[in-house]
Formats: structure tokens, sequence, C-alpha cells
């Protein structure tokens, strides 16, 4: 961070008297103490210059900061960064007491773990379990993703009759996006995580524009489609500009976060209208051998895709040749069994300890979390296991519901919320084990699925959550800001799985469907996230507007950055007549590469604004 000097003073109320003490000695009701001449007042201009240091600079040395002291009524708006600068023994009461070191949700209170139960020479192995876990809560969500979430958005648009299309850009761009999206949502309901938000969608798009795009053109060139790409690039165009503006402006009020929602549902209907054009001329042509887009692939070009990603199914071969009843005992165990035996026995040994780490993961969504799946014979129905879901899915709902605040609520004081869902949850489980059997599933089966893609919903929204406070805690210990968190930790960590899956479709002969896939994710993460972001913010605190503050230049660096990569796709890929090759995909590598140096410089002071 640059040197720079900023004056600044201390309100000392009656009720401080003899609270504080220093070198000038017990300051007197009403006074003002000049804090160039009270060091030991916990480092006051340098936590003045940190508060407001997404503010506007002129502002500065007229800002007041105020402590809060027991008994005393008062709001602390110290940054809590500035614990760093306080002597041991005063951090973990700087934590405690200032407001702003709280957390609005989640379940552990981590930045008083590091400082109220760590000591110092500890500091190293708090930070280092830290990363520990959340490099496991970034496993858990793409785990609930993946192998629980997605699959009861295909179930639901499967048993609503939606067209792939529109369960593409809707349920399954849902389903791909969550991690991003609930990130989003808790950072908003924070001002001051807000950053991170901004951060990890700015960053994100960044991260999958150049180096996702760039990584599929190196892997496999090839000739993009050129209506989907240019309609894709041209709404997230706008999407980045309309958030710039926003923060140009400094607030989203309810009418601009309906625009976000309002502009995504004319990219779904966009998206349905060409999709039925290009049937339309496609079945209205002679010519029958017209290249497909990625929208719309031929049978044989799927039956390539589910046989390169499925592999070989050898279920058939280790069936028993005599089919016995299983018993209700078998099935649960067998269907709370996270471990594929076959699998395990072909895997290398670094997969085998990835699978290892991430058993009580999946043995607890098994649990918590149905499954339906349509393609199955069965839907995946589990009799004992769905019934004991009945119980403990609604318990899961809500004791993580708000961190479970309305889970202890007690009704009329006599019952705590929690244990009516269970007596609830156990009659209806105990009607649906009664009156079905376990070789057929019932009627209403498919309404497990809306069960589970609440369940899996609120899994993610917890885990989020943790990582937003994990991050904002990491930021307090490095004295970095939420926008250089969300747009390395945060990003990376929900883009990793994208970027893996892209690469694969890339190395399997189809990057054309993954490079559609890096604009059309990003579309609805920037607008959903943003807009129900700031529309459940507004709603929730009644206010008429979200206040936006941005981390002084390193917004307009990654904004501008984003805007550019996006503008020199938008040239230079008609420019080489949609034939992308390893080139292009060189220069978007390097361009993030430069990127990345050139926010570094910014956030630690080597790049800054001249002061007027």
């Amino acid at each position: 961070m640059s040197s720079r000097h900023w004056s600044g003073q201390l309100i000392v109320t009656e009720a401080n008297r003899g609270r504080w003490s220093g070198p000038l000695g017990p300051p007197m009701a009403g006074r003002w103490l000049d804090l160039r001449w009270a060091p030991g007042f916990l480092c006051m201009p340098l936590i003045m210059e940190m508060a407001s240091g997404a503010r506007d600079p002129s502002t500065k040395a007229h800002e007041h900061i105020q402590f809060w002291a027991p008994g005393v009524n008062q709001t602390a708006m110290a940054d809590c960064r500035a614990v760093c600068t306080l002597n041991t023994s005063d951090c973990c009461d700087f934590i405690r007491m200032n407001p702003d070191c709280r957390s609005e949700g989640g379940y552990l209170d981590y930045l008083e773990g590091i400082f109220c139960h760590f000591s110092p020479p500890l500091l190293p192995l708090a930070i280092t379990l830290y990363v520990f876990w959340l490099l496991y809560l970034f496993l858990i969500l793409g785990v609930t993703a993946a192998k629980f979430f997605c699959p009861n958005l295909s179930a639901i648009s499967t048993n609503l009759k939606l067209s792939h299309n529109v369960a593409g850009v809707t349920f399954l761009a849902f389903g791909n996006g969550a991690p991003d999206i609930f990130s989003a949502l808790v950072a908003f309901s924070d001002p001051r995580t807000a950053g991170l938000a901004i951060g990890a969608l700015f960053g994100a798009g960044v991260l999958v524009t150049t180096v996702v795009a760039g990584g599929i053109t190196i892997l496999h060139p090839f000739m993009a489609a050129s209506r989907p790409f240019l309609r894709d690039i041209t709404f997230y165009m706008v999407a980045v500009f309309l958030t710039f503006t926003a923060l140009y402006l400094g607030r989203i009020t309810l009418a601009w976060a309906l625009g976000y929602l309002g502009l995504y549902v004319f990219y779904v209907v966009t998206v349905i209208l060409c999709t039925w054009v290009y049937q339309r001329q496609r079945s209205t042509s002679l010519i029958h051998s017209m290249p497909e887009t990625p929208e719309m692939l031929s049978d044989s070009e799927e039956d390539q895709v589910s046989s390169n990603t499925n592999s070989y199914d050898y279920g058939d071969e280790y069936r028993p040749l005599l089919l016995g009843q299983e018993t209700t005992a078998q099935i649960l165990i067998q269907a709370l069994n996270p471990l594929d035996y076959r699998k395990w026995r072909t895997q290398s040994m670094s997969c085998k300890l990835l699978k290892v780490v991430k058993l009580p993961v999946e043995f607890l969504l098994l649990l918590t979390v149905p499954v339906v799946d349509p393609d199955k014979d069965d839907r995946n129905w589990k009799r004992p296991l769905n019934c004991l879901q009945l119980v403990v899915s609604p318990l899961v709902l809500v004791l993580t519901l708000q961190s479970g605040a309305y889970g202890v609520y007690e009704i009329c004081g006599l019952l705590p919320v929690w244990a009516v869902v269970v007596i609830v949850g156990t009659a209806l489980a105990s009607v649906t084990f009664f009156a079905t059997s376990n070789r057929e599933p019932p009627r209403l089966h498919w309404l497990f699925a809306f069960l589970g893609f609440l369940t899996s919903a609120l899994w993610i929204n917890a885990a989020a959550t943790e990582v937003v406070n994990i991050l904002r805690s990491l930021g307090v210990v490095f004295r970095l800001s939420n926008t250089v968190l969300g747009l390395t930790l945060l990003a990376w960590g929900n883009s990793i799985g994208d970027a893996f899956s892209d690469f694969t479709l890339a190395r399997q002969g189809y990057p054309r469907m993954a490079f559609s896939a890096c604009f059309g994710g990003i579309i609805f993460n920037i607008l959903v996230g943003v807009g129900l972001g700031c529309l459940l913010q507004i709603a929730r605190n009644h206010a008429a507007e979200v206040k936006l503050e941005p981390d002084g230049l390193l917004v307009w660096v990654l904004a501008s950055a984003l805007g550019l990569s996006l503008v020199f796709s938008l040239v230079s890929v008609p420019l080489q007549c949609f034939r992308l090759s390893k080139a292009y995909g060189l220069c978007l590598l390097l361009f993030y590469a430069t990127f990345l140096v050139v926010v570094l410089l910014t956030e630690f002071g080597v790049i800054h604004l001249k002061r007027v």
C-alpha cells in the first residue's frame, strides 16, 4: 500500500471517560484528540485510510471514526483490517467489540478463531487450516452441484416437458452456475462483502473468456458457429456495460435489478426464437447436410458425446444370473454407499485419494438429498432411503436456512421449529413407507426432485456462506481488498469445474459446444447473480436501492479488462472468418497473465491515480 498520510480525530463521549488511556492521560468529555499525537490509540490514521479506501479521496480527511465501548450505544466504523496494526493483546478485544468484524451469516466465526484461539506463533498454522477448509468447501460446492443439484434440475425440466434449449438456458444454466450464483447472493447480502460478488463475477468472466476460451482453441482449433457466438457475446457485453454503469453511479435501484432479470428473460426468449427459426429453415431446406450449431446436435453426435463421457457400462457383466429380491435393509445400505467398487479397482492412486476425501461429503448428501433420475427404470426410487429423507431433508432445510435461525425458533414458546418438522416428517415418512413397495416408484415420486432441489440449493448456499466468510477473514489477515479475493480465489474456485468440463469436451472433439458454454454460462451468472442478489437485498432491508462502494481503482481495472477481452474477441473472431486458431488462444492467455499482473500492482499501490 502506498505511503499516504491522513489526519483523523476520535470522538470521545462522556461514557468513555477513564476508558481510554495513553500518553496524554484520560480524555475530557467532548474533546477532539489529534491522532497524530496519540499513536497508542490503535493506529487510527491507518484505520481511517483503510476504512475510507473505497470512497472519494477528497472526503477522507473529513471523516471521523467512532469506537464501540461497553455500555455505550455507538456504532464502530473502523475497518476490521486495522486489527493487524494492533498489539497482540488488543487484537482479540478489537475483533469481538468491532461490529465491522462480525459475520452476518455462517456457522463459524473465522476472525475470532484466528485472533482469539490461536497464539501469534501459530498464525501460519491457522491460515493453513483455513486454506485447506476453503479447498474442501469448494469440493463440497462442486460435488453438490454436479451430483445432486443438476440431476434434480434435469428431472424437473423433464417432468415439466421443457425443450432442451429452454432447459439449457434456464434450469441447467442455473445448475452449472449454482456456486457462482449462491456466492454472489451471499456476498450481496452484506455491504462489506459486496466487492467479493463484483470481483468474483467479473473475475470469472475474464477467466472464462480468456483462459478457458483460449485453452479450448489451443487444444482443438475449430470453426465457431457465427450466430450463437455473436448473440451471446452481444448480450454479455450489454450485461457488463450495465454493471459498469451501476458501479459508476454507486447504486442499484429496484428498477435496475429488475432490468437485469428482464434482460435475462429476453435472452432466453431470443435463444428460443433463434432455435425455432433454425429448425424451420432446416425443415424446409432440401440440403440435409447443413453444419449443426452448438444449439442443435444430431442424434449421432449426441450418442458420441454420451459414449465418450460414460465410456463402457460394466453393469451387465456384474449383474447376477439369478435375481433375488433385496431386503429393505440391503437397499438402504447400498443406497447410502457412495463407493463404486467396480470403478475403484480401475482408478489411479490420485483418483482414489480424491474419492476418499469426498466420501464424507457424498455420504452426507446421499442421506439428506433425494435424487430423481428419469433415465432409470425405477427413477432412482429407493424406498427406505427416500422415506428417511422425508424426515432428514426438511430438517436440513430449517437448520441451513439463515444459518439455523428459523430452526431454533420456538412456536408459542413450546416447541422449536426443527422438532415440529421432525414430527411432521416422521408421520409423512411412515405413511409413504407403508403405502409403497420397494420395486415400483409411487406416482408422486417426481415430487422428490423438488425436495432434492431445495435441499441441495441450501447446502450450496451454506457452503458458499462459509467460503465468503473465510475469504473475508483472509482479506483481513493479509490486508487484501474483497475485489482481489473475489477475482482470484473465489472466481478460480467456482470456475475450475466448468474449465475442466470444457477442456474435456474440446479434447473429445466438441470444441464448438465447449466454446458456446463459455459465454452462455457467464451471461446467466452476471445477470441473475447481480439482479437477484440486489433484489433480495432490497426486499430484505426494505430499502430503495443497494449501495455499491467500489474498492478504488481496482474495480475499474477489472471492469475494463473484461470489456477489453470481449471487444478483442468480438473483433478478432469475425476477422478470422470464425476460424479460431492456436494463435488466438495464446493471445487470450497472454491477456489474462497481463491482467493479473496489473491487478496485483494496483492492489499493492504500485499503480495508482495521482491526487490533485
